[in-house]
Formats: structure tokens, sequence, C-alpha cells
């Protein structure tokens, strides 16, 4: 049932590439992202659970292109990630506290069980396609917009309505 409910919530998956979204509101279904590349919007799916997040993107067989994961922890902290039972490729991008970017690791490999460290501090990390990061020029330092970013601390908070 929780495959069923990830490929649907990705098959509406959208992008939108701009530098004019400063006024736009937050959706618990988008994550935007700016940095020097411009903005760009992921279509995702947040596992904010530990049983969500231990399943994360296991046994999905494929994901539409702008679409990804958020998987939000309760505090900063050390995280890390493997891929047994992910059988797609996946970019991981790993955000502290305030929603910026400090760590990108590049096509994790399907099914593989070695540990990919997010390092210290991190609260919040996405899960996109695979060469999805480097594609769209994303980086260390770029910042994320999504209503589950605490907004008092946010680096990019959420627009007022």
């Amino acid at each position: 049932m929780r495959l069923a409910v990830v490929i649907a919530a990705f098959a509406a998956s959208f992008v939108f590439v701009s530098g004019g979204w400063a006024q736009a509101s937050c959706s618990a279904e988008r994550l935007e992202m700016r940095g020097d590349f411009g903005s760009v919007r992921f279509r995702v799916v947040v596992a904010d659970t530990p049983q969500e997040r231990a399943q994360g993107l296991m046994h999905v067989p494929e994901m539409p292109r702008m679409s990804g994961m958020l998987f939000v922890y309760e505090r900063p902290q050390a995280v890390s990630f493997w891929m047994e039972n992910t059988l797609i490729p996946l970019d991981m991008i790993f955000a502290d506290e305030t929603g910026v970017v400090r760590r990108i690791h590049e096509n994790a490999i399907p099914l593989d069980r070695t540990p990919i460290p997010g390092g210290e501090g991190i609260q919040y990390v996405l899960e996109i396609n695979g060469g999805m990061a480097a594609l769209l020029g994303l980086g260390v330092g770029d910042e994320m917009r999504h209503p589950a970013i605490a907004q008092n601390l946010a680096a990019w908070p959420c627009a007022a309505e």
C-alpha cells in the first residue's frame, strides 16, 4: 500500500525554474530550492516518522523526473543512508536546520549497503533521481524552502499569505 501511495504522489510531479518566486507560498507536497543556478521545485513525499524514514524509497521501481522524498528529522544530527532494497540511483541532498545544503552525494548505487554519511548537524535530506543535482547545478550553500523547515530558523522562509 505504501508503495502505491508513493508512486501515486510522484505521478503529479512538476518543475518550474525561474528567479521570480520570492512570494510563493509553501506546500507540503512541494520543496523549492534556490541558489546560483536559479530556482527549482520538486514534488515531494515527506518522510517524518521513524517508520517512513526507514522505508524511504525502497522497492520503488521508478520516480518521475522532478520528484523526490524529503526526510525530516526532529533535530539536527549525524545521519547516514544506504541503498539496500532501493532500485533506482539517487542523489542525496543533506541540509541543516535552516534548510541550507551542507553536502550532496550524487548517484548512490542501487541495492548497495555501503553507508552514505551526510555529516553532523543534518535535519533534512532530499532524495531525487540520480544525476539530477548535477544537471540542475545544485550545490553546497543552496537553500531549501518547505513548511517542514522551522520557519523561525529557515534561511528561506515560506512567504506569508
